[in-house]
């Protein structure tokens, strides 16, 4: 039988009670400061953020931020146009490991 897996909110949870101080300066710093700078919008900042995941290939975090893409007004035309730009200049592997974590996420989330 398969196990059930935890939700967000306990994976975030279980970082906060392993590692305290990062947890912190990640929701101080990363979030509360860096992600809430005027000047460039959070879609700006989502679009440069899944690009940068991709071209590093940080497949664990790329789920989040293309979700928070969204939530932050970045189409999924856009997405797809990102992703295939990127193939020239991270490598295709890259673009198209990520592609296939997009349309696993999107397909539970749209």
């Amino acid at each position: 039988m398969p196990q059930e897996q935890p939700t967000t909110q306990e994976k975030i949870q279980k970082r906060k009670d392993f590692v305290p101080k990062l947890m912190e300066l990640n929701e101080k710093v990363l979030f509360g400061d860096i992600w809430e700078r005027p000047g460039l919008s959070k879609r700006d900042r989502s679009l440069i953020t899944v690009a940068a995941l991709v071209a590093l290939y940080r497949t664990n975090e790329l789920p989040f931020h293309l979700v928070r893409a969204r939530e932050n007004g970045v189409s999924l035309d856009e997405l797809a146009e990102l992703f295939t730009h990127l193939a020239f200049y991270a490598g295709w592997p890259s673009a198209i490991t990520a592609v296939n974590i997009a349309m696993e996420v999107f397909a539970e989330t749209e």
